[in-house]
Formats: structure tokens, sequence, C-alpha cells
């Protein structure tokens, strides 16, 4: 039996309560411990949700021997160096997303990873998920014919005063913080990396883009177009249209335990039932097999850098205002 796999929450941040349940959900993993930069902030929520060892800075958490993973949910810009920390450290990471904001971060994780020997993965919690698996095998199996063209959305209204989120310099933008799983999706069901984006920016406080506008060309005549923001109501779809059908997902990026997707062929839609799982426990169980059997995670570090290039390359079209190509 594989032995089970402590971990740790790399500080008190709000998403650790998606992975909290998931983490608990699993009969491979034990959520041991939890840092802050504070013994009191760490004291108090390891009472509030019930979780064994608190430390009083990360630099504690790693020092112990005892947990095997890390959770990094810190602000974008803290992605790279606390994982590489913790590779150092001997720990395996789970990274939320992006992974990092540069090319350069991106190496420097993938070299600490091979020289430790420790697995990183970015926590794309939506691509482990049966409905994305199922849109894929159609796309792949040519139910709707020769791909031609992915148009998809996400957005909502962001009024948290001083949130991160608005900062340029830590990350912040609509592009880094929902664009990422259009690009990421449209990516994956194309199967290679974009020639060529087009992107449109709308600045926001702080100087990070509110609202982002964007075009992908791939090989082959496939594109791909999108928007992400933080000041249009919520909206979250994605639609797939090829030579002979469309595929129309109305929660691509946050799929649940009933999900519901449309195919329309001929001038007749047909729905398709695909129940799913805790969205989250996904991303655990696939970075368990990575860790226990040496699997390859399903969102591998090649793969991330392919997403934070094509963001990149995308902010650069915004700056100049022209189409760029990826090299």
């Amino acid at each position: 039996m594989n032995q089970i796999l402590n971990w740790g929450l790399l500080s008190t941040a709000k998403i650790n309560r998606a992975l909290i349940k998931p983490l608990r959900a699993s009969k491979r993993t034990r959520l041991l411990g939890v840092a802050s930069r504070s013994r009191s902030a760490a004291d108090a929520y390891a009472s509030e949700w019930d979780i064994p060892r608190a430390y009083e800075s990360y630099e504690a958490m790693l020092a112990d021997p005892e947990i095997d993973v890390v959770y990094n949910p810190l602000p974008n810009h803290l992605h790279a160096e606390w994982t590489v920390k913790a590779l150092r450290a001997g720990k395996h990471v789970l990274c939320e997303k992006p992974l990092a904001l540069t090319l350069a971060e991106v190496d420097a994780m993938i070299s600490a990873s091979n020289e430790t020997g420790k697995i990183v993965a970015e926590a794309f919690m939506y691509i482990h998920h049966a409905q994305t698996l199922k849109v894929k095998e159609l796309v792949d199996g040519g139910i709707i014919g020769r791909l031609q063209l992915i148009k998809s959305a996400f957005t909502f209204t962001l009024t948290r005063e001083g949130n991160y989120r608005f900062i340029k310099e830590y990350g912040g933008g609509s592009l880094w913080d929902v664009g990422c799983y259009p690009i990421s999706f449209a990516r994956m069901l194309v199967g290679a990396e974009p020639a060529e984006v087009f992107g449109w920016q709308v600045p926001g406080p702080g100087g990070s883009d509110d609202s982002f506008y964007g075009q992908l060309h791939f090989a082959n005549n496939v594109y791909a177009q999108f928007d992400c923001g933080f000041s249009s109501p919520f909206r979250s779809y994605m639609e797939i249209i090829g030579t002979e059908g469309i595929i129309n997902i109305p929660a691509p990026f946050k799929p649940g335990l009933k999900n519901e997707i449309y195919i329309t062929k001929e001038g007749e839609q047909k729905t398709l039932k695909i129940k799913g799982q805790e969205l989250y426990l996904g991303e655990v169980e696939d970075l368990c097999d990575a860790i226990q059997v040496g699997k390859t995670p399903r969102v591998s570090l090649t793969d991330s850098r392919g997403t934070i290039a094509t963001i990149l390359k995308l902010y650069e079209s915004a700056q100049y205002g022209k189409p760029l190509t990826i090299r």
C-alpha cells in the first residue's frame, strides 16, 4: 500500500478552503500543517480547520521533515520563489495558477524539480474533471469534424479594494487570474502552441488589466477567441466549432457533480450528461499518482511553460497594438 502523503498549506489563503475537503477525502493524503507569517494567525487557522500543526513562518514548515507535499496558494509574484524553496527543502509542490510570471521563473522551477527529483504541478483543477476529459475525447474523435474555432469567456466583478489582483507588480490582472483558463483549455484542445496572438487590454487600478480580449491563431487554420475581466457580470462558457458541428459548454472552468454539454449537428441539438466529482480532488489524486507511481502529471511543466509564454506574448501584443508570432 502506498504511504500516506503529508501535506502542508503554505499560508492561510482563502483558496485553501477548496483544497481542504479533497485532501481529507483522498485515501492517500493527510493534511498535517499550515504556515503563516505569524504564530497567532497560524494557530487560529489550524484551530478553525482542525489542522494538527501550525508554523509561525513558511520556512518553519519547509524545515519539517514530515511534510511531504506543499500547496502553494500565495499571490502570483511569490509562486516561483516559494515553490523553488519548497523543492530545495525536499518537498513536492502543487502550485496555484499561474505557475509563474516569467519564462525565467518557470525555467528555474523546472531546473529545481530536475535537480531535486521532486515534482511540481500547476493547479488547473478543471483539467482533471470528467467533463474536460470527455470534451477532449469528443474533439479528438472528430465528432464535430475538423476543429475551426474556440470561443470562450471568463469574467466576474471584483470589488475588493486592495486585492492583489489589482496590482501589476504582484502578478495582478484579469489575464493572469482568469484569462489563463480559456488559454490553457484552447491549447489543450488543439494539442499545440499558438503560432500568433493578438490582444487588447483595458487598464485598471494598480496598473493591471481590468479586462482583456485575445485571439490565438494555431496551425491548420484553427483560431481561439476569448475575453476575461473584473468589471463584467459573471460569465463562463465555451463554444467549440468544427466543420460538422458545435459543442457548447455552459461551465467549462468550474464543472460540478452534475454537468451537461450540448452537441449541435445538422441543426439538431443533443444533451450529453456527464457525472463529475469534487472539483479539486482530481489535482490532488493526479499529484499523488505522479509521486507514488511515477505517472507524468496531467499538467506538465512543459505545458505550464506554454501557457505562460502565450500570456506574456498577449500582453506584449496589447502593448504594441499588433499581432505577434510565438517562437
